[in-house]
């Protein structure tokens, strides 16, 4: 496992990480907008009178003017030091007692000189963020500024001496319970900067007995010791914090599951979790997943590894998520098993991933029978620094995509990609030589029998290759980190809620209103997915050309399609009228789901009015979440249910969970459940209460 940097800058010890609304100014420090500063500089350098009223004309010595409780301030009014590092860890270390994080402020400087005259130092939640409203829910957020007016400044003397002359004390939000301080923001700096003290392995987790540290199991030496100290500074003070976080989930949910990983000395490195209704999510869609682990927290050198797929309105849904430090092929196998183990050993028909051959490893090892795709939004991303000036050449780009989802065959593929070759006499590219060996993972014409449900085009591939690049940029507690994960779970559920509200009340409208088959579609679909098998429709009945061959069956009809504006490109449908099998070489149905341009033209010939039953797919219907845990429907399943008990269990649960959750937030709709359960639980005392006649067979 690579080493993890600690989660402050790397300038240096005397560096506090800057909120996203935080400018750094010409000296490096972390300064807030000039709006929101108490202390204004002139261009002379003389500081005018801010906000707190302090003017610092008078060089002489004088009390420090102190506003707010005196708890605790006792060393850091008396304490003089001499440099700006040594102010502003003195400003920490009184932060991570009294339990708030500080940001750094502006300076004044002595008149014609660039020597600090005054510095202020803030409590983090000083100012406001624009745009943020503050409310009861978000008051106390760490990540939420709340106008707070706590804060120091420092005067400096000739003699160079730094003493505080102004000090806040009082904060208007809470401050962080002990056991919490480790989690500070400005404390971690603090942390890193003690890794030969005894308080330093504390904050990474180990005992100390007898005022000595002691060696975690299998070092040896004082110098293994700090190595092991720095492997296990796996953001150690965060580690708590997320655990934390999890545990109160799993109490919240009680189909919540999270999965830790531990290295040789049995520190935790790995992390997975998903929520209940990921699991119910993936019950219904677990056809194909996305997994992108591209995304790396540039504060903590991890990765954060999303796990997603596509719903029934054809929106980005979460099925879990991992933090990782490790990146090895054991790493990957542990997460996808943990994955798969989560969610009822069901393993998907279709996983795409990024370019990593690791990862690739790990899926032949673990899901062996699921195909492996690679994204093309991620071969698109690395072919900007693989191909340099060809990324701007149109005739380039049009070759290279037609070769990853434009060719019809095997044959057309190979002919495209030799002709790109010799044209931009790219034969010695080695990108593109091991690209081409990896051709059956990212070709759509050598995959036209796999599901993949439309994530390789629009609007899907955007959404799904940046979702945690905000993360990753902003975020620097492992904790928040995790919040924002299932920040965004909940606002891609709102929306898919608000979808599933507008199928309930009423059907999308028809561009022709009395279309038989569109309003059958109309009726079956959801909005969106109603849409795209509108817009084939009308490509097939108003744009395609056909030619109907000879069959010896009068039963079976054979036609040859081409549609007008794309070529000559030839589609060859067969329909059987009798059993209503349908089915056409460009494989639509097949990796979409959906039947295709040619194949609607194939049934308005022959004057079918209806999809036929066998080419609805349920996962795009208005009732795709329907029925789906509850066994009766499917004779075997409801067998098993009744037969198993450990199967009745997990039935029972997840239809129950998914009754729950579809009723949360509607008062009638709860009230009804309530109302039904306790119908149930009357029922089940009556039964009970006739005698043993109801009781297992096991009980004696």
């Amino acid at each position: 496992m690579s080493p993890v940097r600690p989660a402050a800058d790397q300038a240096g010890e005397g560096t506090v990480l800057p909120h996203d609304d935080v400018v750094a100014d010409g000296s490096g420090d972390v300064a807030t907008t000039e709006a929101q500063l108490p202390v204004v500089v002139s261009t002379s350098g003389e500081e005018r009178r801010g906000e707190y009223g302090e003017d610092g004309e008078n060089e002489g010595e004088e009390a420090a003017t102190v506003q707010g409780s005196k708890e605790g301030t006792e060393e850091l009014l008396r304490k003089v030091v001499y440099s700006e590092e040594a102010a502003y860890k003195l400003y920490c270390d009184y932060g991570h007692r009294m339990g708030f994080s500080i940001r750094k402020g502006k300076q004044s400087y002595f008149t014609g000189t660039k020597r600090i005259r005054t510095k202020d130092y803030f409590c983090s939640k000083e100012g406001l963020k624009e745009g943020e409203k503050l409310t009861d829910a978000n008051f106390n957020d760490p990540h939420t500024r709340t106008n707070c007016r706590a804060m120091v400044r420092f005067r400096v003397n000739d003699h160079g001496e730094w003493k505080v002359i102004r000090l806040v004390s009082d904060h208007n939000h809470n401050l962080a319970r002990p056991e919490e301080r480790h989690l500070l923001r400005s404390a971690r700096s603090l942390i890193a900067g003690r890794s030969n003290s005894v308080e330093a392995m504390l904050y990474g987790g180990y005992q100390v007995q007898g005022g000595a540290p002691q060696l975690p199991a299998g070092s040896t030496s004082a110098t293994n010791n700090v190595e092991n100290s720095k492997q296990h500074l796996l953001l150690s003070y965060d580690l708590q914090g997320l655990v934390s976080y999890l545990k109160t989930r799993a109490n919240e949910d009680g189909m919540f599951y999270w999965d830790v990983q531990l290295d040789q000395g049995g520190r935790m490195t790995n992390f997975f979790w998903r929520d209940g209704r990921s699991r119910i999510d993936y019950d219904c869609f677990s056809d194909v997943v996305v997994f992108d682990s591209t995304c790396r927290l540039s504060k903590q050198n991890l990765i954060c590894v999303p796990f997603v797929g596509v719903n029934h309105h054809w929106q980005t849904t979460m099925y879990g998520c991992a933090i990782l430090a490790d990146e090895s092929i054991s790493a990957f196998v542990w997460l996808f098993r943990s994955f798969l183990e989560s969610m009822g050993n069901r393993h998907p028909r279709s996983i795409f991933t990024n370019l990593d051959q690791v990862v690739s490893k790990a899926i032949e090892e673990v899901f062996p029978n699921t195909c492996h795709r690679i994204a093309h939004w991620h071969i698109q991303k690395y072919a900007h620094s693989r191909l340099g000036a060809l990324n701007v050449s149109k005739v380039f780009n049009k070759m290279f995509t037609k070769c990853m989802q434009g060719c019809d065959s095997e044959a057309e593929f190979e002919e495209t990609w030799s002709q790109m070759i010799h044209e931009f006499k790219l034969q010695d590219n080695k990108w593109l030589k091991k690209l081409y060996k990896l051709k059956q993972k990212w070709c759509s014409a050598l995959n036209k029998c796999t599901f993949d449900g439309g994530i390789e085009y629009e609007p899907q591939c955007d959404s799904m290759s940046n979702i945690f690049s905000s993360v990753a940029d902003k975020l620097t507690s492992l904790s928040a980190i995790a919040v924002a994960v299932d920040k965004q779970s909940e606002d891609w559920r709102e929306k898919e809620l608000e979808e599933d509200t507008r199928c309930l009340q009423k059907p999308p409208a028809c561009i022709i209103k009395h279309s038989d088959i569109l309003n059958h579609a109309a009726k079956v679909y959801t909005h969106r997915i109603y849409k795209l098998f509108e817009t084939d429709f009308l490509d097939g009945c108003g744009a395609t050309k056909f030619k109907e061959l000879p069959c010896d069956d009068n039963n079976t009809h054979q036609f040859e399609m081409t549609m007008q504006g794309r070529g000559s490109r030839v589609c060859t449908v067969h329909l059987n009228l009798s059993t209503m099998e349908l089915s056409c070489s460009c494989s639509k149905f097949e990796t979409m789901g959906l039947l295709c341009p040619h194949a609607l033209k194939a049934l308005s010939i022959k004057n079918i009015c209806k999809i036929p039953e066998n080419y609805i797919l349920k996962r795009w219907t208005k009732d795709a979440k329907k029925w789906v845990f509850n066994p009766k429907q499917y004779e075997s399943s409801y067998q098993e249910c009744m037969d198993d008990d450990a199967a009745y269990c997990n039935y029972v649960m997840r239809y129950a969970y998914d009754l729950v959750t579809k009723s949360q937030g509607q008062d009638d709709l709860r009230k009804a459940l309530w109302k039904t359960l306790e119908s149930g639980e009357k029922e089940l005392e009556k039964y009970l209460g006739n005698g043993t006649q109801y009781a297992p067979s096991y009980a004696s």
